[in-house]
């Protein structure tokens, strides 16, 4: 089997599953991009089985220990194992994530389930190379079912790879599916929604600030297709506004609201401007959600996405009332949690605001993070307290 020895420091060496180009020693066998390859120390002994891709930077991402090949009872097993572990951690089994990346040993593959519709991104050459065996791994362990491809992720493209989205298996949805979460009812469009249709790393999190929310008033930002703003309406809130400059997903929000028999105002605004707005108006909320999509997908990106979440935190502390609180998230992998803490509390400070942490947020346990691959976490979340100025 072809192969690379890897450098003394690289850190595969220290648990984590990825080579890096600059941590390649020695190439030996002509490897063949997306080939399944030996990986050696310098001492020749095994450290594990890998994907290759020369075009990417990440060169090889071990899958295996032991040597192994991708063949389908691989696919099979690794596949019934995430799902045993999402059965032990009672997440709902019919809407969860079942895969989830280097997480369950599975490097670039990403499984959604709602209901009988299974949603797969192959996001590395090797496991885009080997679909049809992951649909028939999936068809043996859970039956005829809808197989939907949502490989439209720009990662992909660092992989040399062609974005494509569409049915792989299975009768197409003729129209947005329905989910149910906590009792609140969500129409989902799985071929064009947002990464695999909805947000599953943040579903436990909806009910959790929404009990906050009775008798206040509440401001949903970036509010998507209004999960947090219906889950906020249902436990009595006051008042909830929600703030989304997609149309789309405004019109889906209302049919969502009109199902589920809740009423809400909806905002079609950009929310930088919209915040703005609101100060000079000397708009006031007892609760403010900030839920943004990634503000960078690179490092390069880092330091303008740092200044946006602390503007985006100054306007919302100006906005909140003697006690009001603060739920917020960032979902950028680049944006540590100690750089987010760091922005929010600078934003204070220009508020000239003090604040008190209440808890913090993570990803639903179907998101499972492995402290040796620090890139499997990548969500964070804070709830804050607003307190008298000191």
């Amino acid at each position: 089997m072809a192969g690379l020895v890897v450098k003394p420091r690289a850190r595969i060496l220290h648990g984590h599953d990825w080579v890096f180009s600059s941590e390649v020693l020695k190439v030996f066998g002509n490897p063949t991009d997306g080939e399944v390859i030996s990986l050696k120390d310098g001492r020749d002994r095994l450290i594990g089985s890998a994907i290759y891709n020369s075009k990417s930077q990440i060169v090889a991402r071990r899958f295996s220990r032991q040597r192994q090949d991708l063949d389908l009872d691989f696919f099979k097993r690794r596949i019934a194992q995430a799902s045993e572990y999402r059965d032990r951690r009672n997440i709902e089994p019919t809407l969860r994530r079942i895969v989830w990346s280097e997480s369950d040993g599975l490097p670039g593959v990403i499984l959604d389930r709602y209901g009988n519709y299974f949603v797969l991104q192959t996001l590395t050459l090797a496991m885009d190379l080997r679909k049809d065996l992951i649909v028939k791994a999936i068809s043996d362990l859970f039956g005829n079912v809808t197989m939907i491809e949502r490989n439209d992720s720009p990662v992909r493209k660092a992989e040399g790879l062609e974005l494509q989205s569409g049915v792989l298996g299975g009768p197409a949805p003729s129209r947005p599916i329905t989910v149910e979460i906590d009792s609140l009812k969500f129409n989902v469009d799985l071929l064009h929604a947002q990464k695999t249709g909805f947000y599953l790393d943040q579903a436990p999190n909806y009910s959790a600030v929404a009990n906050y929310a009775p008798g206040r008033r509440v401001l949903d930002c970036f509010a998507n297709q209004g999960a947090f703003a219906l889950a906020c309406a249902k436990a009595g809130a006051a008042d909830v506004a929600a703030v989304e400059e997609n149309s789309e997903n405004v019109a889906a929000g209302k049919r969502n609201a009109e199902r589920n028999g809740l009423k809400l105002r909806w905002i079609e605004q950009d929310v930088f401007a919209f915040l703005r707005g609101a100060e000079k108006a000397e708009a006031e909320y007892d609760l403010i959600i900030l839920d943004p999509p990634s503000f960078t997908k690179t490092k390069s990106g880092l330091k303008d996405a740092l200044r946006g979440y602390r503007e985006l935190h100054l306007r919302a502390f100006k906005l909140l009332s003697k006690n009001g609180l603060l739920a917020t998230f960032s979902c950028s992998h680049h944006v540590s949690e100690t750089a987010f803490a760091e922005t929010i509390a600078d934003a204070l400070v220009d508020a000239r605001r003090s604040a008190r942490r209440l808890r913090r947020f993570e990803q639903a346990l179907d998101h499972p993070v492995l402290p040796t691959i620090p890139e499997t976490e990548y969500f964070k979340g804070v709830l804050l307290e607003m307190m008298p100025g000191r």
